[in-house]
C-alpha cells in the first residue's frame, strides 16, 4: 500500500532532454504517457511539466538551476529512487502552492462536489491523490457521507469543512489525513473510525481546548490526543477515541451491546496497557436515531472511567453522557442527556 503523496527532491542538473529521457520515456514505455503544460505558471526560476498516464496516474515535475522536485502517484522513475521524500509543508512554499493548485484544479474537474469544500479538499489532498487511495477515499466521501448513516454527502462534508476551516489541525495535516488510509479498497468501518478522531477534535476545540494528536506514552504506543485547556489553566488530559459499529453491521444483537463490546476491546487493550487516566471517547455517530435512542436511554457503562459516550450529527448537534469524573469541561460543546 503506497503512502500519502509526497515530493521527491533531486539536486542533480535537469534539462528538457533529461526530463524526456529519464522521466517521460520510462513512464511512456510502461503506461503510455503524455507531457503537458501545467494548468498554472510555476514558481519563479523553475521550469514545470505535467506527465499524464493513460491509466489515470499523474506526475508533476519542476526544476531550476539548483534543484528539482517530483510529485507523482505513479511509479517513480529509477533515476529518482534514492531521493528523499518531503511533505507539502517541508518544501518551499511557492513549490507546494503550485503543486497543490495543480491538484485542486484536477479535483475540481474530477470531483467538483468534493473540491467545492475548499479546506477539506486541501487538507486531504495527500490521500485524495495518493497512488492507492485516490479512488477509495473519494468513494468513501461520496457514497458513505464520511461515516454518517443518515446524512447527505454535502451535509457531512460541510460539517467537517467547517471544522477543518478553523485551521486547528493544519500543523498535523499529514498525521491526521493519513488516518483515512491509502488502501485501494473502501473500508467504511475503518474509515469512519478515522473520521471519529476529527469529530472528537472538533468537540474538544469547540469546548475551548487545544488539541495535539498522537501523544506517545511510556508504554511505547500513542493515544489519540492531548487536550490543553485555554490559557494553560488546569490539567491536560489524554483522550482516546473509539467508534462502535452499529448492530446492523456487527454480531452484537443490540446497540447497547455494540457499545459495550467495542469499548471493552479498547479498555482491555490499549488503555489497559496505559494504566488508566486517559479519557475514553466512545463515538456513536454511526448509529441511526433509533439505535442511539436505545443507548441514550440505558446509558450503559463502557468498562472504563472516565468516559464520554457521544453522538454527533452533521447539523453540529452533539449528544453525550459521561461515566466517572471526566477531567474535561465540555461546556456548550455537547448536550448532556
Amino acid at each position: 500500500m503506497a503512502s500519502p503523496l509526497r515530493f521527491r527532491r533531486s539536486t542533480e542538473r535537469w534539462t528538457d532532454n533529461r526530463v524526456e529521457r529519464d522521466l517521460y520515456e520510462p513512464l511512456n514505455g510502461k503506461f503510455g504517457a503524455t507531457i503537458l503544460t501545467p494548468h498554472y505558471a510555476g514558481p519563479n526560476g523553475y521550469e514545470t511539466r505535467r506527465i499524464e498516464m493513460e491509466n489515470g496516474d499523474l506526475a508533476l515535475f519542476l526544476w531550476s538551476d539548483d534543484d528539482a522536485f517530483w510529485l507523482g502517484n505513479t511509479e517513480t522513475p529509477s533515476t529518482l529512487w534514492r531521493t528523499e521524500k518531503y511533505t507539502f509543508d517541508q518544501v518551499p512554499y511557492p513549490i507546494a502552492r503550485w503543486a497543490q493548485r495543480e491538484l485542486l484544479a484536477d479535483l475540481q474537474v474530477e470531483a467538483p462536489w468534493l473540491a467545492d469544500h475548499d479546506h477539506l479538499a486541501w487538507f486531504f489532498l495527500p490521500v485524495l491523490f495518493s497512488k492507492d487511495g485516490r479512488e477509495s477515499t473519494r468513494e468513501f466521501f461520496r457514497e458513505h457521507a464520511a461515516g454518517f448513516p443518515d446524512a447527505t454527502r454535502d451535509d457531512a462534508l460541510s460539517f467537517y469543512e467547517e471544522f477543518l476551516g478553523t485551521g486547528v489541525l493544519d500543523e498535523y495535516r499529514y498525521t491526521m489525513a493519513s488516518k483515512l488510509g491509502t488502501s485501494p479498497q473502501v473500508d467504511p468501518v475503518r474509515m469512519a473510525s478515522a473520521m471519529s478522531e476529527f469529530t472528537a477534535a472538533k468537540v474538544l476545540t469547540d469546548a475551548g481546548y487545544e488539541v495535539t494528536p498522537e501523544i506517545e506514552v511510556t508504554t511505547g504506543h500513542s493515544l489519540d490526543f492531548r487536550a490543553d485547556p485555554p490559557n494553560g489553566n488546569g490539567e491536560s488530559p489524554l483522550v482516546e477515541v473509539t467508534r462502535p459499529r452499529p448492530p446492523t453491521r456487527r454480531r452484537a444483537s443490540t446497540p447497547v451491546a455494540a457499545v459495550r463490546e467495542t469499548a471493552e476491546t479498547k479498555t482491555t487493550g490499549q488503555l489497559k496497557k496505559h494504566g488508566g487516566g486517559a479519557v475514553l471517547f466512545v463515538d456513536c455517530s454511526s448509529f441511526r436515531d433509533d439505535e442511539w435512542d436505545a443507548v441514550r436511554g440505558e446509558q450503559p457503562g463502557v468498562r472504563h472511567r472516565p468516559a464520554v459516550v457521544l453522538r454527533t450529527r452533521p447539523s453540529g448537534n452533539v449528544e453525550a453522557y459521561s461515566k466517572g469524573s471526566v477531567p474535561l469541561d465540555l461546556g456548550g460543546a455537547v448536550e448532556w442527556v
